[in-house]
């Protein structure tokens, strides 16, 4: 009888080899070589394995001996998926490499504005959902320890210590895991050496499930004929299915091949070629079907052969026991020591990044918010925290584990974890094709499934009275009978697992797709939705950073941190030679930022990369949703263009007329990218200075009446500024559309130039010296006298910001032209160039950088003005300073009695 220590140095040389594997695959993959194997298209398939944990391995065959044919369920919804949901796996894999997400924590934060509350959310859902799972392994192998060690004594399985078996097996797996697998920090280098080892592990156990099949088919049975023929006389035969879990069960094992943290990892981090997908369309589901292909006969023969009340959940190991073949055993233990070891070893390093990137290093980031990004060793810090947080969450698989007594099937808790993880499901895939999906969606929908989840199956699952009392379970919570945990709603009859399914997703995607329909994206929602919803559009574009106050130094300092002295050192010197630089620091353009994110995202996730970047160099997130806010006027400038284009088109007759329109377009273009600009700023200065004043005013104690007046003051400046660049775009807008109401009334011309003189000069500390002949303004107006005086008063203002004079003056001469009255306005100023004359009553128009405090609207919102009053305004050329005209038709103007 072979003794537990002897299958524990077996153990011990089986992992010190793969240990060897993994260290010669990572030798290869760092040097260059290798890459035949390492990024085939093979060890990509295999590596997938990780799906066949020791739940397939021990529990496929207990499943099917408590439920005949429902273990199929297991394996045909990853296969169904990687077959006919193909290309949502190609687009997530796109997605991946493209923006370098580490995790699905990291994934949905990135959809979501890189919302880091959210991945913060999803992280701490996937290490409770994953608990069950990791129990699960250590239950699977000290199940096949203990049998070892009854059988050797001669005893019992139930006599042996399994909590203190639980406990080393724990410890050995979360040293194994943390020497394994956290030697190199950047995630997105691609882990050469854990995806050679899983691979390796993935043809040991399906070798060794095989020769447990065919000893069973041909040892025990006497051949194929004989297994049918047993097959058909037992109960196993017989199709006798609940079409209701048979769909649920179908759909999870679906959901938790997407949504598995460690499935994400392998499929989606791993990935070195979209096209890898091509070819494990068909060979993972082949894999699938081999690992599957025995179980049935495994499990009919060990009900006919095994004493009564045997474990089916160890017929792969009884079975060869019995026999005496100790060999096979010790081949079949391997097996499921290697499907245990593989799941935790991926599934902890998937779940120690997310908790690094998305709980650790946001805390470390506002600690050290003066300086995170070039204070500390960020790169031992990450590093340290994932060491941690794999032995954090090993025990917690070891404190489930013990909680629940070790006792249940391992198929039930397995899909208690399945079940969990399914929660991700209408976050992600919605994320990936519903641009209208909103963050406040996704967070609530998966809050909402989460408690369900847990209060319909993850609490029952310790039993009554355990963290549920039995009243609950039968009265339900507080007494209320809607919120029994197996009968949510007084909905009775229903299979537990289908009754938290439905309950839990039904009401998650209703709450994700509600609150996205009644919530709108904010900008950074908006643009990386359609980077992933058009992601093969979007995919080799970068979004712009505002790089004018980055420094490289401080850059170089914190990749050195991060990435290690000498792979950052590379990246630059790359970079700076790219930009025809001879030194070794680049310039930090928008584009060698974008670069630098995504390969901080590598080692610390998107959203943590991109607040590190942020630090530095600042303004980001303001200036994009500065530039989304005036996205509207932007289409609309946009659309005008395209309209002079095509009036050009159709009124132009020849080449020099084609040349001439498409130069205004160029000029209109440009006073739109500087308009975009320059808007960005008046929104935004004014609204920086209220918010800041305004946390003075809030934060600060002991603050005197002066002080307060003064901040206060300075408020109600900056908002009534704000007030009037937004009225100056509202009055154009109502002028444009015709939505405009004219108040006509009668006056004086002299009544009303006084009147917008007084208001104009009371604006300004500027003098202005006025020329006025009164004799000529003896006119009667029957107009809109406010709005004739509003393009009076912008025209006066106008002279008094930008004459160039020393001693401004202003001359405003009458005139009767026969049949139209004109006001001129003529400044002692330099006038305007001649090549900015064209569009100088354009929307957006400024003249040089001495106009850098207007929005260039005065002028357009006049010619609005005079359009609806039936007159016009135009510029004198012929003047010496800046002159304009005002005209007026006779009916409007009366010469006075």
């Amino acid at each position: 009888m072979t003794s537990v220590n002897i299958l524990i140095a077996v153990c011990l040389a089986y992992v010190s080899i793969l240990f060897l594997v993994a260290f010669i695959a990572e030798r290869a993959g760092t040097q260059g070589r290798g890459d035949w194997l390492l990024r085939s298209p093979l060890v990509y398939t295999l590596s997938l394995s990780i799906y066949c944990t020791a739940w397939t391995f021990y529990g496929a065959v207990g499943n099917a001996a408590r439920s005949g044919l429902e273990y199929v369920t297991i394996y045909l919804g990853p296969s169904l998926v990687i077959l006919g949901w193909w290309w949502i796996l190609r687009r997530l894999v796109r997605i991946g490499r493209s923006h370098k997400v580490t995790s699905i924590a990291d994934l949905i934060s990135s959809r979501f504005g890189k919302s880091n509350t959210l991945a913060i959310v999803v992280t701490i859902m996937a290490v409770i959902t994953v608990t069950p799972y990791i129990a699960l392994q250590l239950q699977s192998v000290t199940l096949s320890l203990s049998f070892f060690a009854a059988a050797e004594q001669g005893v019992d399985v139930s006599t042996i210590d399994a909590e203190a078996a639980a406990f080393w097996i724990a410890v050995g797996l979360a040293v194994f895991t943390v020497l394994f697998g956290t030697r190199n920090l950047n995630v997105n280098e691609r882990h050469h050496g854990v995806v050679i080892a899983v691979a390796v592990e993935a043809v040991v156990k399906l070798l060794a499930l095989l020769a447990v099949g065919f000893f069973v088919v041909w040892g025990l049975a006497g051949g194929v004929s004989e297994t049918l023929a047993r097959i058909d006389a037992s109960d196993l035969g017989r199709w006798q299915t609940d079409s209701s879990r048979w769909a649920t069960l179908t759909f999870l094992s679906a959901a938790a091949f997407l949504c598995l943290p460690r499935m994400f990892q392998v499929m989606i981090v791993e990935n070195d070629d979209e096209r890898h997908l091509q070819i494990a369309s068909w060979a993972f589901p082949l894999y699938l079907m081999l690992m599957s292909l025995f179980v049935v006969p495994i499990a009919v023969i060990g009900l006919d052969v095994l004493p009564e009340g045997s474990n089916p959940d160890l017929f792969v190991l009884s079975l060869p026991l019995s026999e005496g073949r100790e060999g096979l055993a010790m081949l079949s233990f391997l097996g499921g020591f290697s499907s245990a070891t593989s799941m935790v070893i991926v599934a902890t390093l998937a779940l120690s990044t997310m908790v690094s990137n998305h709980l650790v290093m946001p805390v470390f980031l506002y600690r050290h918010r003066d300086g995170a990004s070039q204070s500390g060793d960020v790169r031992e810090t990450v590093i340290l925290a994932r060491r941690l947080s794999i032995m954090g969450i090993i025990s917690l698989g070891y404190v489930y584990y013990k909680m629940s007594g070790g006792s249940g099937a391992l198929t039930a808790i397995g899909l208690i974890s399945f079940a969990g993880v399914a929660q991700f499901l209408p976050a992600m895939i919605g994320g990936i094709l519903w641009r209208g999906a909103t963050r406040y969606g996704a967070l609530s929908g998966l809050i909402i499934g989460f408690v369900l989840w847990v209060f319909t199956m993850l609490l029952p699952s310790f039993g009554p009275g355990a963290v549920l009392s039995a009243e609950t379970f039968e009265t339900g919570l507080l007494g209320l009978g809607l919120l029994r945990p197996q009968a949510l709603f007084g909905i009775e009859g229903l299979d537990p697992m289908v009754h938290a399914v439905f309950w839990s997703l039904l009401l998650n995607v209703s709450a994700f797709v509600a609150v996205s329909l009644f919530t709108f994206p904010n900008p950074m929602e908006r643009l990386q939705g359609a980077q992933f919803v058009n992601v093969f559009e979007h995919s080799g574009q970068a979004r712009g950073w505002n790089a004018s106050v980055a420094e490289s130094e401080d850059l170089m300092i914190m990749a050195q941190r991060i990435l290690g002295a000498q792979e950052a050192r590379h990246l630059f010197a790359s970079q700076a030679r790219a930009q025809g630089l001879t030194g070794s620091l680049p310039e930090p353009t928008p584009d060698f930022l974008q670069r630098l994110e995504r390969e901080l995202a590598g080692s610390v996730g998107a959203a943590t990369a991109h607040a590190m970047i942020s630090q530095i160099v600042g303004g980001t997130s303001v200036s994009v949703h500065d530039l989304m806010a005036v996205a509207d006027e932007s289409a609309q400038m946009l659309e005008y263009s395209s309209k002079l284009e095509a009036q050009s088109r159709e009124l132009s007759q020849t080449a020099a007329q084609l040349r001439e329109a498409n130069t205004k377009l160029v000029q209109l273009s440009a006073q739109k990218d500087e308009f975009l600009s320059q808007i960005s700023h008046e929104l935004r200065t004014p609204m920086t200075s209220i918010r800041s004043f305004s946390e003075i005013l809030r934060d600060t104690k002991g603050m005197g009446p002066i002080e307060k007046a003064k901040y206060a003051n300075i408020i109600h400046v900056e908002a009534i500024r704000l007030t009037r660049l937004l009225n100056d775009l509202l009055d154009l807008s109502v002028l444009e559309n015709g939505q405009v109401t004219l108040n006509k009334q009668t006056g004086t011309l002299s009544e009303l130039l006084d009147r917008a003189l007084a208001t104009a000069q009371a604006s300004s500390s500027r003098d202005l010296k006025i020329n006025r002949r009164h004799v000529n303004e003896t006119i009667m107006l029957d107009t809109d006298l406010d709005r004739l005086s509003q393009v009076f008063i912008n025209l006066i203002t106008n002279a008094q910001k930008y004459c160039a004079a020393p001693h401004p003056e202003l001359t405003i001469e009458v005139h009767d032209l026969g049949g139209v009255i004109s006001i001129d306005f003529l400044d002692n100023g330099l006038g305007i160039p001649k090549d900015a004359r064209e569009l100088l009553f354009e929307k957006f128009s400024r003249i040089g950088a001495q106009d850098s405090n207007g929005a260039g609207l005065g002028l357009a919102i006049c010619r609005e003005i005079m359009s609806r009053l039936g007159g016009d305004i135009s510029y004198l050329a012929q003047a010496k300073g800046t002159a304009f005209r005002v005209v007026l038709p006779q009916s409007k103007a009366l010469a006075a009695q």
